[in-house]
């Protein structure tokens, strides 16, 4: 079975957990802490990210978009649509939005996020910068205006079908929802969406997830938020 090294509320590891659930692929949670440069972490990935992939007999599949290609090349189910589209058109599109989400939302929102609220709880005498803070949380208001623009024009964030992308999406989502940053009342369209991708049996794994000393904010696994 192969084992996949993580931290419960880093959203690229929650988005290869999205897509192994998706795929029916059983593997073994290693949690870690990435911050702390463990040398056997180091040893591995000398960037100290997650997630890893290490599957028996083979070398460590190391970062996000190596895991995915890797999950895709080896575990995509031949009897159904996978999650990265055939047609050029949707294909693209699915690789801009995982850009956007991989880079953009978590470059202006998300790692400030983990950061103030998860790392720095970790480090003794840490305390979160409210004004970095209220920056993350300025830039995922204007991040949500163009996800509720693009579910109003579309069923998928891509398109008709669910991709990658879509799972990208959940999976930030999903860790700041956790923590309770996302105002779902003024993003309709796209608590629509969170709604139906949320009830998705590969969902489970997350709504499950729990960070020792901080519950998760109030409905959070709730199907019906």
């Amino acid at each position: 079975m192969p084992r996949l090294l993580i931290h419960r509320l880093d959203p690229a590891s929650r988005l290869v957990r999205l897509m192994l659930a998706e795929y029916g692929v059983p593997v073994t949670l290693e949690d870690i802490k990435p911050w702390t440069r463990d040398p056997a972490l180091l040893e591995i990935n000398p960037a100290a990210s997650v997630p890893i992939l290490v599957d028996e007999g083979g070398l460590p599949v190391v970062g996000v978009l190596a895991v995915l290609s890797a999950i895709e090349s080896r575990y995509a189910p031949d009897t159904v649509a996978g999650l990265i589209p055939e047609s050029p058109e949707a294909n693209a599109e699915t690789w801009r939005l995982l850009d956007w989400v991989l880079l953009k939302l978590n470059d202006e929102v998300t790692r400030y996020v983990i950061e103030e609220k998860i790392v720095k709880r970790d480090r003794r005498g840490g305390v979160p910068d409210p004004s970095v803070l209220r920056i993350a949380k300025a830039n995922l208001v204007e991040h949500m205006h163009y996800f509720n623009w693009l579910f109003a024009t579309r069923h998928w964030i891509a398109g008709d079908t669910m991709t990658l992308a879509d799972f990208a999406l959940a999976a930030h989502l999903s860790s700041l929802d956790y923590l309770g940053d996302v105002l779902w009342e003024t993003s309709q369209e796209t608590r629509d969406w969170y709604a139906r991708i949320k009830s998705r049996p590969a969902f489970r794994t997350l709504l499950s997830d729990r960070i020792a000393g901080m519950p998760a904010a109030k409905g959070y696994a709730d199907l019906d938020f």
